[in-house]
């Protein structure tokens, strides 16, 4: 079950990060599809409460869920920079492929998840993959690439941070749907005050014209991460991240749709991470 949930995450996760990719004011588009996002989070956490759900059980659970939204604030940011200067599919593989590398060693200490032989070598195949996919996506490309690639590594971290996040809300009593609507829609506050006021403008100028985009990209989003949540309520961070991670498969299929072409090494280097990831679940 947990693995059927992680992979359909996986794919949602994908097709919102293809749909950001061909937004031509991502960083808006973004902050207008994360709005959307809030409100389907904040609907479902409702009916959830209104079938006797608790929210919070204890107050450390909404500390750890706050925090949370602030390193999905920032990751949305960065997210948004990487896409706006690099192809999908290398900066796909770095952010989610190096996010892996920090929350492993962190949920050994801090979650008691056990380190195994195939998650030493799964591990070993992640980093194979992230410098293949990190020279495939430089080599050629414009600086511009070469700075996404940059920002999607500061992108990996804010999904480690995000991700460690949620499962400390989740262990401390923090109900899924409530956790992700209260962390996202805090992210929004972030994200639409950092835009300032003319920011604020141009984004009700690209809801309006792209609505129908921008709603999709949103109920995606927040279906992935929903989806997400349940699925590490049931089982280990480092588990539940390094399978969703077999998203960088999808996210090079759909790198064709939107008219991108990627490199053999970064081919390479996303099998070897989605490998990996494999490995390091098992």
């Amino acid at each position: 079950m947990i693995v059927a949930l992680v992979l359909l995450s996986a794919f949602l996760h994908a097709g919102w990060n293809a749909l950001l990719r061909v937004e031509p004011d991502k960083d808006r588009g973004l902050v207008g599809a994360i709005i959307v996002a809030s409100l389907f989070a904040i609907v479902i956490a409702g009916v959830r409460w209104g079938a006797g759900a608790v929210p919070f059980a204890t107050g450390e659970a909404l500390v750890w869920t706050l925090a949370a939204g602030v390193a999905e604030a920032i990751y949305f940011t960065t997210l948004a920079k990487a896409l706006e200067l690099g192809r999908l599919g290398a900066v796909y593989t770095v952010s989610r492929g190096g996010a892996v590398l920090v929350v492993w060693p962190v949920s050994m200490v801090v979650f008691s998840e056990l380190v195994t032989v195939l998650s030493a070598t799964g591990s070993g195949l992640v980093m194979l993959g992230l410098g293949l996919s990190s020279i495939g996506g430089t080599q050629g490309g414009t600086q511009r690439h070469r700075e996404g690639i940059a920002w999607a590594a500061v992108c990996a971290v804010s999904i480690a941070g995000y991700h460690l996040a949620y499962k400390a809300a989740l262990l401390a009593g923090g109900n899924p749907s409530a956790t992700f609507a209260v962390s996202l829609s805090l992210s929004a506050v972030i994200c639409a005050v950092r835009i300032g006021r003319a920011g604020r403008r141009t984004l009700v100028e690209v809801v309006r014209a792209r609505a129908a985009r921008v709603t999709l990209m949103g109920i995606v989003c927040g279906g992935s991460f929903l989806i997400l949540m349940e699925a590490l309520a049931r089982g280990g961070s480092g588990f539940v991240l390094t399978l969703r991670n077999t998203s960088v498969l999808f996210a090079a299929a759909l790198a064709f749709t939107i008219g991108e072409k990627p490199s053999r090494t970064e081919l390479i280097g996303a099998v070897f991470v989605a490998g990996g990831a494999v490995l390091m679940s098992l």
